[in-house]
């Protein structure tokens, strides 16, 4: 199954309608399947007095509270369309995590196909079930939360599809709310643990520099890989020295589809480019002298080298007490065709 990649354009366009377009041409370039927004209205989500996060003040500077930097970073929803527009002329998928209810109606009636649920809304039953209600796939991240909060979270999304007989598809993502993030606090593990919980699809939103660690993520089956990405890690905002420049994230997305080739379907068998080499490195009865016809075959009479295409080492004691059939010369390959029961 192919990873969906989602660039995670977020806020990288500093409220800038021009630089977001720029970040969808890179994303189309850096072969991303989506690139996703946040859509929000700063008055509705954080109070006039919140102070930032610690990566945001740091980015930032500590001189402005968390509403003021959201104002400075809103689309307006006419930006919003022509960022659709845009994403549609270019054939990539336009998604953006909606933070309040009426950016999520707002981003429904744009006729957006998959709702992401951000890790700092996972506690918001009201926001979820609206966002469900809409009847569309879900992403939910799951930064920041143990088990059973997922299970709540969940829980939430299927008593809204309950009234459905075909419900959408709902996807985890595992996820470490940091920017960056420690490699060593990724946990990659938990991806399994929630796929087994669950028995959901689940993804990896990553928040650490470089690109191994999502990459790593896909050899362990994460279906959905989410990345951070930006025109240049220099610019100002909160998000971009933990985002990945246009080149970077062109080479995680080549790396990422490598493997999804070395993963295989699973079966263990050889495969064809194996065979002359299995031919050439396995071992075979061998004579180990001259065995004339008619000849009972003693053990004396058997080694075994290469190559592997006579008779399989493992046959050893059923040929053994058989009569040859023909005149077998010394450092020959046995075959079935030279004997016969005694």
């Amino acid at each position: 199954m192919k990873t969906f990649i989602i660039a995670e354009a977020g806020v990288n366009h500093n409220g800038d309608v021009v630089v977001a377009k720029k970040l969808v041409d890179a994303a189309v370039e850096a072969g991303a399947d989506a690139v996703k927004f946040q859509t929000f209205k700063a008055g509705r989500i954080v109070t006039a007095k919140a102070a930032k996060a610690g990566y945001q003040s740091e980015n930032t500077g500590a001189g402005e509270t968390q509403l003021e930097m959201l104002k400075r970073l809103e689309l307006s929803p006419s930006a919003h369309i022509e960022l659709a527009g845009h994403c549609a002329k270019k054939g990539i998928i336009f998604l953006s995590t909606p933070f309040d209810a009426e950016s999520a109606d707002m981003l429904d009636m744009l006729g957006m196909k998959i709702f992401k649920i951000p890790s700092g809304e996972i506690t918001n039953k009201f926001l979820i079930g609206h966002i469900a209600l809409k009847r569309k796939p879900i992403i939910l991240s799951t930064g920041m939360s143990c088990i059973g909060e997922v299970e709540k979270a969940i829980g939430w999304i299927n008593e809204r599809w309950m009234q459905w007989d075909e419900k959408p598809q709902l996807t985890l993502l595992h996820c470490v709310s940091n920017y960056p993030a420690l490699p060593e606090d990724s946990n990659l593990l938990a991806i399994k643990t929630m796929e087994k919980a669950f028995r959901l699809p689940v993804g990896y939103s990553d928040h650490t520099p470089g690109i191994e660690v999502a990459i790593a993520a896909v050899a362990l089956g994460a279906k959905v890989i989410e990345k951070h990405f930006t025109l240049d890690t220099k610019m100002e905002g909160p998000d971009h020295k933990a985002s990945l420049e246009p080149d970077g994230f062109k080479t995680m997305v080549r790396e990422i589809r490598s493997v999804e080739k070395s993963l295989g379907d699973g079966i263990k068998r050889p495969v064809k480019n194996e065979e002359d080499i299995k031919t050439a490195a396995r071992r075979s009865l061998v004579a180990a002298r001259d065995i004339v016809a008619g000849k009972i075959i003693s053990s004396e009479d058997v080694v075994v080298k290469r190559p592997g295409d006579g008779i399989l080492p493992e046959f050893k004691d059923i040929i053994v007490g058989m009569r040859a059939r023909q005149n077998i010369a010394a450092d020959s390959v046995i075959k079935w065709e030279y004997l016969k029961d005694a």
